[in-house]
């Protein structure tokens, strides 16, 4: 049966056209974004993944910041105390020079006044972004520091910030409340040293930065100075720079375990990127062919169209004498 007022061929065509229509829209949309799932809509499933890991790659992200601004810190406080070790070293000599006979002691002294006020300079000088861990100027204790390290996500989904954690009672030099927490002013027992104790304490400290430790001797000297106290004060200055070694290592270490965990914090985000890439990115050669082909199917629908409407026409010829 032939009817002017449903055409099935027509209706036929026109759904076919409007699939074909449907998903040409879908790939340019593809192509123009770059994203085979863009909006939860185009999968729900990868889309929240992404979503997520995105996230979690933007905090990795300040991670990395935080952890290049704790390089930048600790690598302060490493110079700073090179710096001071070299100083020390200086301070070692000019003590052992005054164990010659004949040598001014006074002037000596002065040499090392001047070397003890760069030790003060370069511990209050090592300062970046507010934070000094080798001069403490405050009546608390400067305590443990900590720099963000990592983000973490485990498997049920709770988030956690693990964090490197040094502790400054390891590097403070000068402390002007308690003298006892600083290196370079708190006493050191001489006679604890010696390879055979006597027994009796002999205390020294190098800077007296306004409250010095009770029952000590400042390192300084003069002509009066006798033999048996420089001695004293060589085999002090000699263990200071033993322990500010010890307190330069630790900060190096903690500078190579930051180098190291902000290359891999770099290459976790770039592998994170990557897998989120093959969730929803495009494949654009697949993409590209798919869209010739749909305009070729658009091209032949809309002429499959067109031949369908042309049926109900022909019915005119009947009713033509």
């Amino acid at each position: 049966m032939t009817s002017i007022m449903t055409n099935p061929a027509a209706m036929a065509a026109l759904q076919t056209l409007r699939a074909i229509n449907h998903n040409l829209e879908t790939t340019q949309g593809r192509i123009s974004s770059g994203y085979r799932v863009e909006t939860a809509a185009d999968n729900a499933a990868y889309w929240s993944i992404a979503t997520t890991m995105r996230s979690d790659n933007a905090a990795l992200s300040t991670v990395h910041d935080a952890l290049g601004l704790g390089a930048a810190k600790v690598d302060t406080f490493y110079s700073a105390m090179d710096t001071v070790i070299d100083v020390m070293t200086e301070i070692k000599a000019k003590l052992v020079a005054a164990s010659e006979p004949g040598v001014d002691k006074d002037k000596i002294n002065k040499e090392v006044a001047e070397l003890k006020s760069q030790l003060n300079s370069a511990a209050q000088s090592a300062s970046f972004s507010g934070e000094n861990w080798l001069y403490n100027g405050a009546s608390a204790a400067l305590g443990t520091k900590s720099i963000v390290a990592s983000f973490n996500r485990s498997a049920d989904g709770s988030v956690t910030v693990s964090t490197l954690n040094y502790d400054t009672a390891k590097s403070v030099l000068i402390d002007v409340t308690d003298p006892a927490r600083g290196m370079l002013t708190k006493a050191v027992d001489a006679d604890a040293l010696q390879s055979t104790p006597a027994g009796v304490a002999r205390n020294y400290y190098l800077i007296d930065a306004g409250a010095a430790p009770a029952g000590a001797t400042e390192i300084e000297i003069d002509n009066a100075t006798t033999a048996a106290q420089l001695g004293d004060m060589i085999s002090v200055v000699d263990e200071l720079i033993s322990q500010l070694t010890d307190s330069a290592a630790t900060l190096g270490a903690i500078t190579s375990r930051i180098e190291m965990q902000e290359s891999f914090v770099a290459n976790l985000m770039d592998v994170i990127d990557k897998g989120v890439g093959r969730l929803v990115d495009a494949d654009m050669n697949e993409e590209s062919t798919r869209l010739k082909a749909l305009q070729t199917q658009q091209q032949l629908g809309i002429q499959s169209l067109s031949i369908a409407n042309t049926t109900s026409e022909n019915i005119l010829r009947l009713f033509q004498e």
